[in-house]
């Protein structure tokens, strides 16, 4: 499975962006069958659990520092995983990385990179104050 995000970009703080994340390969169907995560690592920083969502997409966490502002979600066909971000501050600036595992209970939804099987390259969001 090969993940790939994307809709990163430049951005005001106060403002929104959306992240999409897509998959391919051989063994892909949708994401009905992969809990998917996105992670984000700012500059000088470790990378750090942002948002996941179960198989079921019943289950979902967030990091304290999105919680309310962030929503992760997947379309009706699950074929791409979004992240909408609201109300954007400086402190969001990072490469964002979206993760997904085929692993684990339907419902879970998970906040430890060594959960996920898969890494897509990450997309760089800056948020200019």
């Amino acid at each position: 499975v090969q993940l790939q995000a994307s809709g990163g970009g430049l951005v005001q703080a106060g403002g929104a962006l959306r992240l999409s994340c897509e998959a391919s390969g051989l063994t892909f169907r949708t994401f009905s069958d992969y809990a998917v995560g996105w992670f984000r690592q700012a500059p000088g920083k470790e990378r750090e659990f942002v948002a996941g969502m179960s198989r079921s997409t019943r289950g979902l966490s967030y990091a304290d520092s999105v919680k309310g502002r962030f929503t992760i979600s997947t379309d009706a066909s699950k074929s791409t995983v979004d992240l909408r971000m609201n109300r954007l501050n400086p402190e969001d600036t990072a490469v964002y990385y979206c993760a997904a595992t085929a692993r684990g209970p339907y419902n879970s939804a998970y906040r430890r990179e060594v959960d996920y099987q898969y890494w897509g390259q990450g997309t760089l969001v800056t948020v200019s104050s």
